[in-house]
């Protein structure tokens, strides 16, 4: 929607309609809080539970790195077996001490080939024991992680079908009324709301006071507040002014 001259529209319209456009904020904003943190929940438990997924596969996949590693230990041990039966066999065929000899090393390399491939397979044992019990305690928990997951999301989805409508229809207000105010005024009035704890960046005068700081506001403030003929805001807490009857169309007399 383009946006209309800004000569075009008078300082009291521009009030009226920059009003208007906080109170659909205040409306969505009030939707949001209903929600409360359940979208940060849901996303940090998001964030958990794939952190846990990712923890139990990597392990899960070491784990089978081991056992092969065992079973590869294992075929070293048969093969190192078998040659070993073999150089025996062959030393009652030798012919003189050097080929004994050369057996002999044969056979002793063998053997603590086999020592090594037991060694290795002791230390695999050993870190399979430690990457089980990690592993249960990590699918316990991830477990337990997922039904909190279900839990908040059924929640926050159930909180967003009673509002998701709603919502919609307030956000689409929000647009139209922003498309009718000004750049420089707009981009004020959005960096009020951000600097704010309640979003508020037009407050009404109440009981002779900003109604968003409370601190009282001089009689001659006030009256310009009323004529609806310049932009004036808090001189505490910055926010932008107006009085009750600015939706009315009617200006207060002083």
């Amino acid at each position: 929607m383009a946006k209309a001259k800004t000569e075009d529209i008078s300082v009291e319209e521009k009030l009226r309609t920059l009003f208007e456009l906080q109170q659909i904020d205040s409306k969505i904003d009030k939707i949001r809080t209903v929600r409360g943190e359940l979208p940060l929940e849901v996303r940090d438990l998001e964030d958990i539970v794939a952190g846990l997924e990712t923890r139990v596969n990597n392990l899960t996949e070491e784990l089978k790195a081991m056992e092969d590693g065992i079973a590869d230990k294992k075929n070293v041990m048969k093969d190192a077996a078998a040659l070993i039966k073999k150089y025996e066999a062959q030393q009652g065929k030798v012919r003189n001490n050097r080929e004994y000899d050369a057996i002999t090393k044969e056979i002793e390399f063998q053997n603590l080939e086999i020592q090594l491939a037991e060694k290795r397979i002791k230390e695999f044992k050993a870190n399979m024991i430690t990457k089980k019990e990690i592993i249960e305690t990590s699918e316990a928990e991830l477990k337990d992680r997922q039904k909190d997951l279900k839990l908040k999301q059924k929640e926050l989805d159930e909180i967003v079908a009673e509002t998701e409508k709603e919502e919609e229809s307030l956000l689409k207000k929000s647009k139209a009324s922003e498309a009718m105010i000004e750049d420089r005024l707009l981009n004020a009035y959005k960096r009020i709301r951000g600097n704010v704890m309640n979003g508020l960046g037009v407050v009404t005068v109440e009981r002779d006071a900003c109604g968003g700081c409370f601190n009282k506001i001089p009689p001659q403030r006030q009256l310009d507040i009323r004529t609806h003929k310049k932009v004036i805001v808090c001189e505490h807490c910055g926010r932008i002014l107006v009085d009750a009857d600015i939706l009315t169309g009617k200006v207060k007399e002083a």
